[in-house]
Formats: structure tokens, sequence, C-alpha cells
């Protein structure tokens, strides 16, 4: 039994390094070319002509914590060897299922983020997109009650768009 718990433990870390030794996996599923140590994420303003006031800040932080958590680059305030810089151009409110009496059974809140990134280390894979994600809720739900919500599961499905866009390389 101790033999094959150590066999188990010599393989594991045969595999350990060999993946390691790599310098560009995760487990995230993000490949980074191991010169890349730094980003950066701007702050993005929202343009948006319905302006909400949290969003912008919220946007920003959920891109910085998504690269914090999912990658071992180092946030810096300016410089860093991937940059990320642009605007929240877009938040609406729309119906979107007609009933009855012509009231909507469902409304959509939709956020586009128009994204410029730039990698210092290889300009290749610099890019520049917009990123466009929306939510429904029914109309008979108070927007105020459910609005936060709605924007941070927004922001979560932009950020992992924007990372999978940047970093994971499948």
């Amino acid at each position: 039994m101790k033999r094959a718990s150590l066999y188990a433990v010599w393989i594991f870390c045969i595999m350990l390094t060999s993946v390691s030794g790599c310098g560009v996996y995760s487990f995230t599923g993000a490949s980074i070319d191991p010169d890349v140590k730094t980003f950066t994420v701007h702050f993005f303003p929202n343009q948006a002509q319905l302006v909400i006031p949290t969003l912008s800040q919220s946007f920003t932080e959920a891109l910085k914590n998504k690269f914090r958590t999912g990658t071992s680059l180092q946030l810096q305030e300016s410089g860093g060897d991937l940059e990320f810089q642009g605007a929240i151009t877009q938040y609406t409110i729309t119906p979107i299922a007609a009933v009855a009496n012509e009231t909507a059974a469902l409304n959509r809140i939709t956020i586009a983020v128009d994204v410029e990134f730039t990698n210092h280390k290889n300009d290749k894979q610099s890019w520049h997109t917009t990123f466009s994600r929306y939510s429904d809720y029914p109309s008979n739900q108070d927007l105020n009650t459910v609005q936060l919500k709605l924007i941070d599961d927004i922001n979560n499905q932009l950020v992992e768009d924007i990372f999978n866009k940047a970093v994971v390389n499948w």
C-alpha cells in the first residue's frame, strides 16, 4: 500500500513539474507568456446615455479582480505588461416580451463595453473590441430591487468574455 501511494506522489510531482515548467499554463485556462508579469486596468467611464452611478466602478473592479484571482499577474496602476482601457458605451432597459394590452412580460438590461487591450510584450495579441451582454427580468419586478444583482451578473459575463479574449487561447 505504501509503495502504491509513493508511486502516485512521484507521478504527481513529475506531472506538476512538467506543467509548471512550461511557464504559460494556469488552472484557469489562461495562456500567458512567461515574460508578462503585470497588468493595468484603467477606469472605465460610463459614456452611455443612461448612467448608473455605480456601474463604472463595479465593472472596473470586477475586471481587476478577475485578473488578480485568475492569473499570477500583479496589478499596476499604470504601465502594466497587459493594459485594459475603454468605456461603458451602452446601458439600456428595453421591453422584450409583449403580452396583452401592449405591456411587457419581460424587460432586458443590456450593457456594452468598448475595450482596448494592449499586450506590451507582444503587440500581435493586442485588440480593440466591443463586448455586449444582457439579462432579462420579469416586468412585474421593481427595477430598483433587481438592478444591482443584474448588473453584477452582466459584469461577470463581460469580464469573463474579456478575460477569455485576452489570455485564454483555446
